[in-house]
This record gives structure tokens, C-alpha cells and sequence, in this order.
């Protein structure tokens, strides 16, 4: 008896551990974008509207809807959970949700999360050069702006992620980026990821002090729930005209993409790992 009492105890705790823990996610969680049934968010502190424009030329105002063309579909069933947002070719066309509340912007003391499901052969699918499954900004990708991205070159392909203040305080003397070197970019990159045309790779990237005016802003990749390395030790200032910052999605990708999440802080890597094993998705925490 006492031995089911100490049993018995040590499962309730473990329930319990795990309601407390996606309790921690639920209140940290500000969008949802399940791409089931529709483009539009499922949940959204800001526009839960997906948009779409002709290119990247600012301004980028676009229209509510995927992009005519059928550059970027729906994909019944073909989801991680559910049903997908395809990227069917590399096209100058864009597709958005405004970052504005959604991504819960601090002009001091920034945190926060990203998260999303990709499923892409990268030799066979991906067109050369860059690709970025998501970029974040008001501006560029090199002026305020989080990235994931592909390289694809003729002997490897590496998935990185960006994390770049604003211009003036990372490059100050305006530097050629191509001269810059690969250490001092605020560059993270993963020389063989995991990507995979038959299964489903989990991407998640952190930020922490942000927007301090100090050199301890950090931002931590993970895929499929295991970290993956940091961009640490800057000075990540971020100047934002929220009204202007978008979440572009598929720039130059081709693949799919599922259960697009934001959340107001940085996840810590067991609650990663717990949404990483969230058996329908995000959508249990709304």
C-alpha cells in the first residue's frame, strides 16, 4: 500500500509539473497561427489577419488573403497539426501578420519567443542563394530584424538564424558585409540541420536583454526541442515603429509551414521542449 501511495504520488506530481508548465506557456503565448481552415491567426493580441503584397518594396501594405498566383496555398491535411501554409515557388510576392501586440514589443528590457514547424527537402526543393522562412522588422534584414534563413550553395546548406540590432549600433561604420567577419555578425548557423522533405522539423529561437543599452542581449536556436547554440554578449537595441514591423513569412522559401507561435518572453529550454511535444499544437493553450 504504501508503495501505490508513493506511486500514486509520483504521477500526480508529474500532472501536476505539466499543468503548471503549459499554464506558464498559455499566459506567455500572444499568437497562434495554426493555418487550419483559413490564414488567419487563431489567436492574436494584435491584427489576427494574414496579408499579402505584389514584393518587399516599401511601404508594405498589403491586401488581406494569400497572394494571387498561387505562389502561396493552403494544404489540406498536410499539416503538422491539421492543415499547412505552402510556399509552392520562389516569388517576389509576401505574406505577413502585423507584429504590432503580436510579438509584444518593450522599448526597454525586450524578451520573447518564435516558434514554428517547417517541413522542406532543402537539396531538392530550395531554389540557390537565401531564403528566409521568417524574417521580423519594420525595416531590413540587417537593420532591426530577427531571421531564420537558408543558404543554399553547391556544397552545402546551412540554416541560420539573425539576429541584428539596429544598423547604426551593429555596424556603425558601415561596413561592407561581405568583409565583416563571420564572428563578429550576429549570425548563429547550423552547418547540417535536420531539414527533411518527409518529416516535420521543429524551429524555435529565444531573445533576452533586449533593449538595454548593454552588451547582454542573447538569442538561442533550437530545433526539434534541443538547443543549438547563441548569439550572445551584444548590444541588442532594436528601434521599432510598431505600426510598421511585420512577421513576412516564405521569403524565396519553398516548403511548408505550421503552428506559427509568438510569446511575450523567453521560453526556457524544458518549457521548449514541452511545446515541442504538444501532441495537437499550440491550439491547447487557447
Amino acid at each position: 500500500m504504501l508503495l501505490l501511495a508513493i506511486l500514486l504520488s509520483g504521477c500526480s506530481s508529474l500532472t501536476q509539473d505539466r499543468a503548471v508548465s503549459l499554464t506558464a506557456l498559455r499566459q506567455a503565448l500572444t499568437f497562434h497561427a495554426p493555418f487550419d481552415g483559413g490564414p488567419d491567426a487563431g489567436f492574436a493580441l494584435g491584427d489576427r489577419k494574414l496579408y499579402s503584397a505584389p514584393s518587399m518594396k516599401h511601404p508594405r501594405v498589403g491586401k488581406p488573403g494569400l497572394p494571387a498566383g498561387e505562389s502561396a496555398t493552403l494544404a489540406a491535411g498536410q499539416g503538422r497539426f491539421g492543415d499547412a501554409l505552402q510556399f509552392h515557388k520562389k516569388s517576389p510576392a509576401i505574406v505577413f501578420f502585423s507584429a504590432e501586440k503580436n510579438l509584444a514589443y518593450q522599448s526597454q528590457n525586450w524578451n520573447g519567443t518564435v516558434s514554428l514547424w517547417l517541413r522542406t527537402d532543402p537539396e531538392k526543393d530550395l531554389a540557390p542563394s537565401f531564403c528566409d522562412p521568417i524574417q521580423i522588422t519594420p525595416r531590413e534584414w540587417n537593420d532591426a530584424a530577427f531571421f531564420v534563413e537558408f543558404e543554399k550553395r553547391t556544397n552545402s546548406i546551412p540554416f541560420r538564424l539573425g539576429a541584428y540590432a539596429d544598423f547604426k549600433v551593429w555596424n556603425p561604420e558601415n561596413r561592407d558585409w561581405g568583409k565583416i567577419p563571420v564572428a563578429e555578425k550576429p549570425l548563429l548557423a547550423v552547418e547540417k540541420p535536420p531539414f527533411r522533405g518527409d518529416r516535420w522539423t521543429h524551429v524555435v529561437f529565444t531573445f533576452s536583454n533586449f533593449n538595454t543599452d548593454r552588451n547582454d542581449g542573447e538569442a538561442r536556436l533550437y530545433l526539434d526541442g534541443r538547443p543549438q547554440g547563441t548569439i550572445a554578449a551584444r548590444r541588442q537595441t532594436f528601434t521599432w515603429d510598431t505600426s510598421k514591423a511585420l512577421v513576412m513569412l516564405g521569403l524565396s522559401y519553398i516548403g511548408f509551414m505550421d503552428d506559427l507561435a509568438l510569446f511575450n518572453r523567453a521560453l526556457t529550454e524544458p518549457e521548449i521542449k514541452s511545446l515541442h511535444e504538444l501532441k495537437e499544437g499550440v491550439r491547447l493553450l487557447h
